[in-house]
């Protein structure tokens, strides 16, 4: 992990002084690790696992049956936009197939229909506070966090500046209704913990 310097003379943020580096580091990295920046600092996180992987799963197939014509699945698509200076890569996102028909993995935020995310359980303040403050600003319309450590599965909506506005909680084996253009009743009856 990196933390960020403060800004140089020229205004820039660490990221954007030392761009060069960070692309090189998602270059080299090893297959399975993921390399994101959260805040101020860069997090560089192993596969997930096999769980947090069974939960973006079931989640996806019900999703699937109610997306929109012309939009499709992407689980490693970064989520960028000019409100902020880093991109986001959701563990599932939903983009225009005209979008992912694109070279390389970056797609304007301002396409995404919802961001999904299961929460890490070494770092969960990175989905419930950095990433929800981002997705607010991206104008994601739905957040959508999955957290397996609490067995809770929360709904953001209705994004505004840097919060959203509507909040919606369900436990595991409950249901949580998802919104337009979805408009369907997510089961939450198959969603995994993690082991203690």
């Amino acid at each position: 992990m990196m933390s960020e310097e403060p800004s140089g003379e020229d205004g820039m943020t660490f990221y954007e002084q030392h761009r060069d580096f960070v692309e090189e580091l998602e270059r080299i990295a090893p297959e399975g690790v993921r390399i994101e920046w959260s805040g101020d600092t860069l997090i560089m996180q192993a596969s997930p696992s096999n769980i947090h992987q069974l939960n973006v799963a079931q989640v996806r197939r019900q999703f699937e049956r109610h997306a929109p014509d012309g939009y499709l699945p992407s689980e490693r698509s970064e989520i960028v936009s000019p409100d902020v200076s880093k991109g986001r890569e959701p563990d599932l996102t939903y983009l225009p197939v005209d979008v992912l028909s694109q070279p390389g993995n970056k797609a304007p935020a301002a396409e995404a229909l919802i961001a999904v995310e299961i929460v890490s359980p070494s770092n969960p303040g990175n989905d419930w506070m950095d990433k929800l403050h981002d997705y607010a600003v991206m104008r994601i319309p739905l957040y959508l966090i999955v957290d397996p450590r609490q067995q809770t599965v929360t709904l953001f909506s209705e994004p505004n500046h840097d919060r959203y506005h509507t909040r919606s909680d369900r436990k595991f084996g409950d249901a949580i209704g998802i919104p337009e253009p979805f408009g369907f009743s997510l089961s939450l009856a198959d969603l995994v913990p993690y082991g203690d």
